[in-house]
């Protein structure tokens, strides 16, 4: 898996290369099925600690993200979160909210790994980067310990 892409982050693809063949990294095949239960395998790398203080997530899996106006139409996701960061909500959160997203984007994941073991490992790094955002942790803190 390239160490140059960022984890859950938008990411502009360089240009294509036209150099030499990469070495057989991506688009890994996997199924639809194959890449939920991957996710799933991921999930259950989550520290239980850590999954017992999420309260109201719900994640999701799609095929690609889809640049919403003003954004870059070459932007790739990996990961989005969606939702109220628990730092800040108030005692009207619980009031109808609906629970935050997290939404991992599958062909971005396929498209940089070479193995299941990379989809689980890189899923992994992405849902604990989206459940970060849950807990109120910003993109440029993630970037100093290591997650973003």
């Amino acid at each position: 898996m390239p160490a140059f892409l960022p984890p859950g982050l938008p990411i502009v693809p360089d240009e294509p290369d036209d150099g030499p063949d990469d070495g057989g990294h991506g688009p890994f095949p996997m199924s639809e099925t194959d890449f939920e239960a991957a996710v799933n395998d991921a999930l259950d790398r989550i520290p239980p600690e850590l999954a017992k203080t999420m309260n109201n997530v719900a994640i999701f899996i799609e095929d690609d993200y889809t640049p919403q106006p003003g954004e870059d139409p070459d932007t790739v996701l990996l990961g989005l979160y969606e939702g109220v960061p628990l730092t800040e909500r108030d005692s009207w959160w619980d009031a109808g909210s609906l629970p935050d997203r997290i939404t991992i984007y599958r062909q971005p994941i396929l498209d940089i790994c070479a193995s299941r073991e990379d989809v689980i490992e890189e899923v992994t790094i992405t849902v604990v980067h989206e459940i970060a955002h849950h807990f109120g942790i910003s993109d440029h803190r993630l970037h100093e310990l290591g997650w973003g």
